[in-house]
């Protein structure tokens, strides 16, 4: 006797079976065609630019805050992420070096050392696009002895010590009294000299490289 065989599914079910498996064939066929190396890497997020290091970083000049209630031309706290635009260094990271400049318009750019501060004031231009020199209303050194802002113009500064700055080379270490910058050369070396007398070719001679080509 035979058998009876398995029965008939009805019209629509065997319609929706169909269905299914075209479907399940169809997304088998796009995840192998997915997995073509050829196909990721035409559709993957796009990877961020590598920077070549010796890009400059452009050091925007930080605005006056009326807010602080200082004067314009006065000196201010160096902010924690402000660069400085000779070197790219943070200079509130070596406050016992910094340097800072004031314009008309009441805007500051600082600095991580003496140095950077007389390489920029020869050649505003170049570190500060758009700047120059005769905008500048007022130039601030930190004191080594005091820790405290002092005229850069009335400065004194040591030439050739032991010191060696956040560049790790002759920063140009600077002291509110002449008195105090003999006391320290007597210590750890070099020459005194006075504001007037750190010339361009002095900075040429400490300068260090800053990768800046504009």
């Amino acid at each position: 006797m035979q058998l009876p065989g398995p029965p008939l599914l009805p019209s629509s079910a065997r319609r929706l079976w169909r269905g299914g498996a075209v479907a399940l064939a169809i997304a088998v066929a796009a995840m192998a065609w997915w997995s073509l190396p050829i196909i990721q890497s035409a559709w993957a997020p796009e990877a961020a630019p590598v920077l070549d290091p010796d890009v400059c970083v452009v050091a925007p000049p930080t605005p006056y805050d009326p807010a602080s209630g200082l004067p314009m031309e006065a000196a201010r706290a160096v902010p924690a992420d402000v660069r400085c635009p000779v070197c790219g260094m943070y200079p509130a990271r070596s406050p016992g070096w910094a340097a800072q400049v004031i314009f008309a318009n009441g805007d500051a750019q600082f600095f991580d050392s003496p140095l950077s501060l007389f390489m920029y004031l020869n050649d505003v231009a170049r570190y500060s696009p758009g700047r120059s020199a005769d905008e500048i209303v007022a130039r601030y050194v930190t004191d080594v002895s005091s820790k405290s802002w002092a005229d850069a113009r009335s400065a004194f500064y040591v030439h050739g010590s032991s010191a060696k700055g956040p560049m790790r080379a002759g920063n140009l270490p600077a002291f509110a009294s002449q008195e105090a910058a003999r006391q320290f050369a007597a210590q750890r070396g070099g020459d005194v000299l006075p504001f007037r007398a750190i010339d361009a070719g002095l900075i040429e001679q400490l300068a260090v490289p800053t990768g800046h080509s504009h």
